[in-house]
């Protein structure tokens, strides 16, 4: 008799172990690959969407005055209405989760699949308008919400469990975005969480090597801005430029921080009253600054800025105006605070690149592309203050490991510079729409700001 029963006891167990080896690593990795083919894809469709919006205005540049407020327009009245908790980049609503009460309400409203559709498209739509949008922010907020999904999976949620799944989506998002593993781990570390739990590490970095994997599949193992030519060895000279771009880049992170985190000191009170009651001319609006800006320029802040920063950081001899760097940080201003999902990470990047320029006519004895990665690392850390996060990706995007000593003191003293004057910009965002009490109309924080 007890032979009889043991094949059934067998199985028995056998199913057991599949079942917690399902919950323990099936789920991550499969919400991991979700994520990083989330990421492909969206890189994708954003590119195409901003070539489609240039085939259009090309050689018409004054339709630029219809599609981008109209469609502005209507991604914000949609963000409005039907995807409340999609705006901005997504990152200051990861740090609200993470950092936050637990609220399954709040939690519900940041992330799922809601999010994730009105994330996507309603982002690509403001893409496609021409709008000073990066992706990467968002891939950031798509990732976590793909994982936030996978909890459905487990018989069981804890709040440490639904955080886990949270941070590992953010980081592998954006090492999906960017193709920059390491940036991914010291993202969820530096930016995210401020800590680093070791019961936590092997989800996280887990998480981040199948979202690789993917992209690696996909994409194939590509530079995001290519290989830079740079000398491994400076002179000890080289201090200056790398002091003087590390001040001016801290000063422009800080003010475009605080654009963006005192609305009330540069906006009119009664535009903010229009702004809630007319979400669809405050969208209009705002666009058709952007187009005028975009027309006015020659079409050179048309989008996220990718193509300028490589041609600046690879040296290809086609500059850009002295005055890109200002005319691209208003026009990425006026596109962050429409409310629509945007990032700005790689806007970032892109001013950085047009300041590079400037310090590389300064001090022409040095290569450009050192000096523009230089800049490129200090706005961004500045923006971000995120010092390590950001001189690891802009390394690893241009395999500039020749550069890391000048990289890392530009991201140091650029971050020390901002904080001066403000605070970190994500951190800030979600203390000021998911921490605070809901404020009034006038006080400048509503949905067009954060």
């Amino acid at each position: 008799m007890h032979s009889r029963y043991r094949p059934a006891a067998l199985w028995r167990l056998t199913r057991k172990n599949v079942r917690k080896s399902w919950l323990n690593y099936g789920v991550l990795w499969l919400g991991a690959v979700l994520v990083g083919l989330a990421a492909v894809f969206f890189a994708n469709w954003a590119n195409d969407v901003l070539a489609i919006f240039l085939g259009w205005i090309d050689g018409r540049p004054w339709l630029a005055l219809i599609i981008t407020p109209a469609l502005t327009a209507g991604a914000v009245w949609m963000t409005r209405r039907w995807f409340n908790g999609s705006e901005g980049s997504g990152i200051p609503q990861v740090i609200a989760a993470l950092h936050g009460e637990r609220d399954e309400t709040r939690i519900r409203r940041l992330f799922g699949l809601r999010i994730l559709i009105g994330k996507l498209g309603l982002g690509l739509m403001g893409m496609l308008g021409g709008l000073t949008l990066g992706r990467e922010g968002p891939t950031v907020h798509v990732g976590a919400s793909i994982m936030y999904e996978m909890r459905r999976f487990y018989p069981r949620v804890t709040l440490r469990m639904e955080r886990v799944l949270l941070l590992a989506g953010s980081a592998a998002g954006l090492s999906g975005a960017f193709n920059t593993p390491l940036a991914g781990i010291l993202f969820a570390i530096e930016e995210l969480t401020r800590s680093f739990e070791v019961r936590t590490n092997g989800v996280l970095i887990t998480s981040i090597v199948f979202s690789g994997l993917v992209s690696l599949a996909l994409a194939g193992n590509y530079l995001y801005f290519g290989q830079i030519t740079a000398p491994d060895i400076f002179p000890i000279a080289f201090v200056v430029p790398v002091v003087v771009a590390a001040v001016l880049c801290g000063l422009a992170g800080a003010a475009f921080n605080l654009a963006l985190l005192r609305q009330v000191r540069w906006i009119p009170a009664k535009l903010f009253v229009w702004r809630d009651r007319s979400p669809l001319l405050w969208g209009a609006a705002l666009g058709l600054l952007v187009a005028i800006i975009g027309i006015a320029t020659g079409g050179q802040t048309w989008g996220s800025g990718y193509d300028q920063a490589r041609h600046l950081l690879m040296n290809h001899g086609e500059q850009v105006s002295w005055y890109y760097p200002l005319v691209k940080w208003l026009s990425m201003v006026l596109s962050y605070i429409t409310g629509l999902p945007g990032g700005l990470f790689s806007p970032s990047l892109s001013i950085g690149a047009g300041f590079g320029q400037w310090v590389s006519q300064w001090f022409g004895q040095y290569p450009q592309s050192a000096l523009v990665a230089i800049c490129m690392v200090g706005y961004l850390a500045a923006v971000t203050q995120s010092p390590l996060t950001s001189f690891v990706i802009v390394m690893e995007m241009i395999n500039g490991g020749g550069l890391v000593i000048p990289l890392m003191a530009t991201a140091l003293i650029s971050s020390r510079v901002a904080n001066v004057f403000t605070p970190p910009l994500y951190e800030a965002l979600a203390e000021q729409k998911y921490f605070a009490r809901p404020a009034e109309p006038a006080t400048g924080v509503g949905e067009a700001g954060r």
